[in-house]
C-alpha cells in the first residue's frame, strides 16, 4: 500500500497499479482521481491519493540512454537516483542536484523539485533537466524542454505530479574525478554564529549544511556543526569502487518514548560534543556525507506508529536568524523535539519550475515525531510567522498546512492551474485547495 515516509498521514487508493513499460504509462479515465508514486519518500500526502487511482513508477526504471562523453542521461521516470549513481559514477559522473537520501525516483525528484546542499551554487534539480515526456489523460504523449512546450516544462517541474505522468527524465550531469568529498566540520555555539559560518562557506565551498540543537537554551540555542565539502579533484581510482559500510535496518516500530524530549536532548549533547575540535577535517565516501541516513534501512519506524513530522521553510536572509529562532522558541514552548534539524542557505540561481519552493534565504527542516494537536497548534503558529516575513513551506514535507496560508505564500498558483491536467490530483492538493 503507497504511503509516505512520514507515514502520516494515512490514505487508502481506490486502486493500485505497478507499471514496467513506457508504453504502459495511462491515465485511467475514472471518476475517480490518479497520481503517479515513485519510492514514497515525500513525507507529508503530496505522494498520496486517498480514494483515487495511483500508479506505482517504481518498477519502471531502464536506464535509455547515456551519453559518456558529455554527461547526458536520459531515463525512466522510476530510476532512482541510487540507480542511476551506480552507473554514472565509475564513469565520472554525478547528479548536480541530490537530496538528503538516494532512494527518491528521478520523476519524483523533478515533480517536487528537490534541492540539496549545493543551491547557492546549482540551483534545484530542475536547473539541470534538458527534457522529459509527459503523458496527458487526453492520451497525448508530449515532449517539454525550455525551447519546447516551454510552459508545461516550467508547471511540471515542481507541479507536485499533478501536470500528467512523467515518463522519463533527461538530466545534464557533473564531472568528478573521485568519489571522495573533503569534508570540514566547524563547531559553532549559537544559530547566529551558524547561519554566519555557513554563508562564509558558500563563498568557498560546493556543498554546505549545518546541524543544530533545537533544544538548546539561552545564547546556545541553534548550537551545531557547520558541514562543508567538495569532491576531491585528485583522480585517486576510486570512482569504480564500492562503499564498503553495510546499511543497518530497524526491524520495527519503535515505542514513542524512544524520541522523547529526554533522549533527543541526550543525543543532541552527545552529537554536539563528539567533536573536540573547532574544525575538523576528513575526506569521506560521496554516501556519508550526502547519504547518512541512507545507512539506516526503516529508520523512519523509530517514530513509532504515529509517525512523523517534517517542516521545512525558507524565509528571507534579512529575517533569517530572527525569524528561526521565533521558530525554535514557538515549537519549544510546544513541547516540540527533534533530533534532525538542519539549517541551510538558498541562493539566487532561479527555478524553472513554476511552484518551486527554494528562494533566496535561510532554510529550516525538523523531523519531529508526531505528538498530537499541540504539534500542529505550534506549527500553525511557525506558518503565520514564515508568511509574515514573506517565506514559505515546502509542500514535499507538508502533512498540514491550511490551504489559505499555503496559497498566499504561493502567489504563482494562479499561473499554474491551467497547467493541471483534469484528471490528476492528489491528498494535498485537495486540502489545500479546498474552499477555492
Amino acid at each position: 500500500m503507497p504511503s509516505s515516509w512520514g507515514r502520516y498521514p494515512h490514505a487508502t487508493p481506490r486502486s493500485v497499479t505497478n507499471i514496467s513499460w513506457l508504453d504502459d504509462v495511462r491515465i485511467r479515465q475514472s471518476d475517480a482521481p490518479n497520481l503517479a508514486f515513485g519510492l514514497g519518500r515525500s513525507y507529508g500526502d503530496v505522494c498520496l491519493n486517498d480514494g483515487g487511482n495511483v500508479l506505482c513508477m517504481e518498477y519502471c526504471n531502464n536506464l535509455l540512454a547515456f551519453d559518456v562523453q558529455r554527461g547526458i542521461v536520459r531515463a525512466a521516470a522510476g530510476v532512482s537516483i541510487a540507480q542511476l549513481l551506480a552507473v554514472v559514477v565509475p564513469h565520472g559522473w554525478f547528479v548536480p542536484v541530490t537530496p538528503g537520501t538516494k532512494f527518491v525516483t528521478l520523476g519524483g525528484a523533478l515533480a517536487n523539485d528537490v534541492h540539496g546542499k549545493n543551491h547557492h551554487r546549482s540551483g534545484t534539480f530542475g536547473c539541470h533537466i534538458t527534457s522529459f515526456e509527459l503523458v496527458r489523460s487526453d492520451g497525448s504523449r508530449t515532449i517539454c524542454s525550455q525551447s519546447q512546450h516551454s510552459e508545461l516544462f516550467a508547471a511540471t517541474i515542481g507541479g507536485l505530479g499533478l501536470t500528467g505522468i512523467i515518463t522519463w527524465v533527461e538530466l545534464q550531469l557533473i564531472p568528478i574525478a573521485s568519489r571522495l568529498v573533503v569534508e570540514e566540520s566547524v563547531k559553532v555555539g549559537g544559530l547566529a554564529e551558524v547561519v554566519r559560518v555557513t554563508e562564509e562557506s558558500d563563498s568557498t565551498w560546493d556543498y554546505t549544511v549545518s546541524w543544530i540543537d533545537v533544544l538548546a537554551k539561552g545564547r546556545a540555542l541553534g548550537k551545531g556543526h557547520v558541514l562543508r565539502g567538495r569532491f576531491s579533484e585528485i583522480s585517486d581510482g576510486s570512482l569504480s569502487k564500492i562503499a564498503s559500510y553495510k546499511p543497518m535496518s530497524i526491524p520495527f516500530e519503535c515505542p514513542q518514548w524512544l524520541l522523547s524530549r529526554p533522549t533527543i536532548s541526550a543525543f543532541n549533547s552527545i552529537w554536539y560534543h563528539r567533536q573536540t575540535k573547532s574544525v575538523s577535517s576528513r575526506r569521506v565516501d560521496f554516501n556519508s556525507f550526502f547519504y547518512p541516513l541512507d545507512a539506516i534501512g526503516k529508520w523512519n519506524l523509530l517514530y513509532g506508529k504515529r509517525g512523523m513530522l517534517q517542516y521545512q521553510c525558507v524565509v528571507p536572509h534579512e529575517h533569517g536568524v530572527d525569524v528561526v529562532a521565533e521558530i525554535l522558541g514557538l515549537l519549544q514552548a510546544g513541547k516540540a523535539s527533534s533530533f534532525l534539524a538542519v539549517v541551510k542557505s538558498f541562493g539566487s540561481v532561479v527555478s524553472p519550475g513554476i511552484l518551486s519552493f527554494p528562494r533566496p534565504g535561510i532554510t529550516l527542516t525538523l523531523d519531529m515525531p508526531n505528538t498530537g494537536q499541540r504539534l500542529f497548534d505550534a506549527l500553525d503558529a511557525c506558518d503565520k510567522l514564515v508568511l509574515a516575513s514573506g517565506g514559505r513551506v515546502y509542500a514535499a514535507k507538508d502533512a498540514r498546512i491550511r490551504g489559505d496560508v499555503f496559497r498566499a505564500m504561493y502567489p504563482e498558483i494562479e499561473r499554474f492551474l491551467p497547467y493541471i491536467d483534469p484528471a490528476m490530483s492528489s491528498s494535498f492538493w485537495r486540502r489545500v485547495m479546498k474552499g477555492t
